[in-house]
Formats: structure tokens, sequence, C-alpha cells
């Protein structure tokens, strides 16, 4: 019998434009995920979320691929910056238990903070200000109230400023903005009294030491599946960040 662990995964970005990822992580779910304890989604599970209701295809397969691994296992979701309006009605489909943005969890004895990872990237001003908007409640009621069409030239527009927003800061040689704060990191992990993290969003997957005021701590980042599958497994004398290229890109 495999040892026991639970797999994380976030990126994955998927969309009906790369259907290489979306088998990848269809032969991850059958294969690795089928295999684990748990396991937990960080956000960014697709490229764009316009809503519960949208009709496109590919959110039927992965429902459907999602709620018979959650027939095995518990399957966990935090949202990220490019689902955020992902909701219960399609959670239920999929079989994934909703988390809030920060969640403490128990890793076989190890205490550990979960989340996207996007509020750790203080510097990044106009992402922050934006992300304060889309949290709001009201707001987002709001938008899923309009019309489908709306919604998708909405989320294309805001593809395009993201590109943008990226380019911008690697022009100007300043990347590091859209990484996380370095001094943000030891002081959420202290205000919620872990020496382990793990997080998403930042598409840099390491292994990065933190000095939790004097006390040693470990942050796991995880990688995107742009051009790799990327997943972290955890086993309680073991954290492995696994890679495995796509092959059908």
């Amino acid at each position: 019998m495999p040892t026991p662990h639970t797999l994380f995964i976030a990126d994955l970005h998927l969309s009906a434009d790369r259907p290489d990822i979306t088998a990848a992580f269809l032969r991850f779910l059958q294969q690795q995920a089928a295999q684990a304890d748990a396991l937990y989604i960080l956000g960014d599970l697709f490229e764009v979320w316009i809503g519960d209701d949208n009709p496109e295809p590919l959110l039927d397969t992965v429902a459907t691929a999602l709620a018979t691994l959650s027939q095995q296992l518990p399957v966990y979701f935090i949202h990220g910056n490019r689902d955020f309006v992902l909701r219960q009605g399609y959670a239920s489909r999929a079989g994934m238990q909703l988390l809030p943005q920060q969640q403490v969890i128990d890793l076989y004895g190890t205490p550990t903070l979960i989340m996207h990872g996007d509020s750790l990237c203080t510097l990044d001003i106009a992402y922050q200000k934006f992300r304060r908007w889309w949290n709001q409640p009201w707001w987002q009621w709001l938008l899923l109230k309009t019309p489908i069409a709306f919604r998708q030239r909405l989320a294309a527009k805001a593809r395009r400023k993201s590109a943008e927003h990226k380019k911008r800061y690697n022009e100007q040689q300043q990347p590091q903005i859209m990484d996380v704060t370095l001094e943000e990191v030891p002081k959420v992990m202290a205000q919620f009294g872990v020496t382990r993290l793990i997080h998403g969003h930042t598409h840099r997957p390491a292994v990065h030491q933190v000095d939790i005021n004097g006390v040693p701590g470990q942050r796991y980042v995880l990688g995107d599946w742009y051009s790799q599958s990327s997943y972290l497994a955890v086993s309680a004398d073991k954290w492995d960040l696994v890679f495995t290229p796509l092959t059908d890109h």
C-alpha cells in the first residue's frame, strides 16, 4: 500500500485553449490523486471563471472527474484570483469542499497554513487595490447578475490588463513586485501560529526557509501547469514538489 499522503495543486489555468493541460489534469486525478488521502486545490484551477452558469463543456468534464475522485477522498478548494466567483453550485457538482481564503490544516501532526498566495504580494499596489474590490460580496453578487456575454467580455478585458500589468513590471525590471513580499510571510505565519506555509499564485515553485521571530519555518510554493504538471506531496516524513512535462503540448 502507498504511504499515506496528501496532495496540493494550484494554477492549472484550465481552458478550452489548452486541452493538453486538461488531459494532464485528468490523468493526475485518475493516477496520483486517486492514491492520496486528500486533494487540496489552492486556486486558479481555471484560467477564468465567469460564473457557475457558464455553458463551456470543459466545466462539465472537470466537474465529473473531480466528483468521481471525491467519492474516494475529500477534495478541497480555495479560490484564486482567476476563479474567485466560483460558487457552491459548481463546488457541489464537482464534489469539492470550499475553504476560506486562509486555512490552517493538520498535516500528519504539522499545523500548516494554506492559501492561494496573492494576498502576500503586498508590493503590487495596483493588484491589491483590485483584489480588495473584487472581494466585496456585493460586487460579486452584482457581477453574477449580469448577462453571461457581458461577463465573457469583462473577463477577456481583465486578462488583457493582467498581461499588460505583468509586461510593464518585466520591462521595468521589477518582476519581484509580483512576487510575495518577504517581510509579509513571517508576519502572516506568526499570526496563524504555524511554521509551514503552502501557496501558489506566483508560478515560482520552490521551498523557502523562513525565520519566524527566531523560529525556523518553511514556505512551499506550488508551480503552474503551463509546461508541466506540478504538485506537492506531503506525508508524515516527506514533503516533495513533483514535476512532470506535459507530453501532449
